[in-house]
């Protein structure tokens, strides 16, 4: 079987999940942001590290918008159309062309939230939002159909799914707020419903970047085919195994971004490596809570992986 094969294998409950994909993921210089720069890095990282798909790294955030200095301003947040997002579909249109006949490609997808943070910085998005809901949900509305323009584009050009990440829901900001419920999960779920019926695979990233998480409950009904978190539950420390059973998924993780994976040899990497696959669930993809710091060492991710491929499971 090839990469796909195999990435999707994990999704087949009716067979017994006998090799073990891995991916980890970190943005590239500047340099590599555009056209086929970016395209050449990407295949370059997949090729030299054996991950089992391609993730398509984001680049094309939302710029500021100065004139968003109070709440009642959202109501002027412009609606970004193809000539904003045409660059990052190209790439993955040049993506797909060259890596997905034998790997999923999947596309990064900032959650409407994250954007709005993007565009007048996440401090300011609290602020308003506290202040006076109403006129900033009408912004995150209309970023809601500028990701929808994106997402619809890449679907077109042939990705396989989305890496959609959230946030919003961390301890420090709207956890077990009716906020979060307002402003922040119905346009999560519009588009991760949409790109559902259209994908056959998708991830699931609850971010901690900013902050963790005392609750997972509010993201249990969110789609995804995997889903990918920290293990880190306010004072809790999760396993895998407890990821699946919440989510009733499989789990894609196990690894923290600025451990060893960062910090480690590679002999390190690969002993790291071993504990986590000893206690991985059936259904598992190894890989990170969250993307990688761009100064890692590229074969401590290679190792990490083909300790991943060369993994055998007990017999039950």
């Amino acid at each position: 079987m090839n990469k796909r094969e195999l990435v999707l294998q994990v999704l087949d409950e009716s067979k017994q999940q006998t090799y073990i994909p891995a991916a980890f993921f970190l943005h590239f210089d500047a340099q590599f942001h555009r056209g086929q720069a970016a395209i050449d890095k990407h295949l370059e990282y997949f090729r030299y590290t054996g991950m089992d798909f391609v993730k398509i790294q984001y680049e094309t955030v939302f710029p500021v918008r100065e004139e968003i200095r109070k709440p009642e301003d959202w109501l002027q947040m412009p609606q970004y159309g193809m000539d904003f997002y045409q660059d990052q579909v190209e790439i993955a249109r040049g993506l797909v062309q060259a890596a997905g006949k034998e790997a999923l490609v999947i596309q990064t997808l900032y959650s409407p939230f994250m954007c709005a943070g993007h565009t007048v910085g996440g401090e300011r998005l609290m602020q308003h939002l506290l202040e006076n809901p109403q006129p900033v949900i009408k912004g995150i509305e209309i970023i809601t159909e500028s990701l929808r323009t994106f997402v619809r584009a890449c679907l077109a050009a042939g990705v396989d799914g989305f890496y959609h990440s959230t946030q919003g829901g961390e301890t420090s900001r709207l956890e077990g707020s009716a906020l979060f419920d307002e402003c922040v999960k119905p346009f999560d779920l519009s588009l991760m419903h949409e790109i559902n019926e259209k994908c056959q695979f998708n991830i699931l990233h609850v971010c901690d970047y900013v902050d963790g998480y005392s609750d997972l409950t509010p993201f249990l009904d969110y789609p995804g085919d995997v889903v990918n978190c920290s293990l880190k539950l306010g004072e809790q420390h999760l396993t895998p195994q407890h990821v699946v059973e919440l989510f009733r998924r499989p789990f894609m993780g196990g690894v923290e971004r600025l451990g060893t994976i960062l910090n480690g040899s590679p002999e390190e990497v690969q002993a790291m490596a071993e504990q986590i696959l000893s206690d991985a669930p059936e259904r598992f993809i190894l890989g990170a809570d969250c993307t990688i710091p761009s100064s890692v060492n590229w074969e401590n991710i290679r190792v990490a992986i083909q300790t991943a491929h060369d993994y055998r499971r007990s017999n039950p």
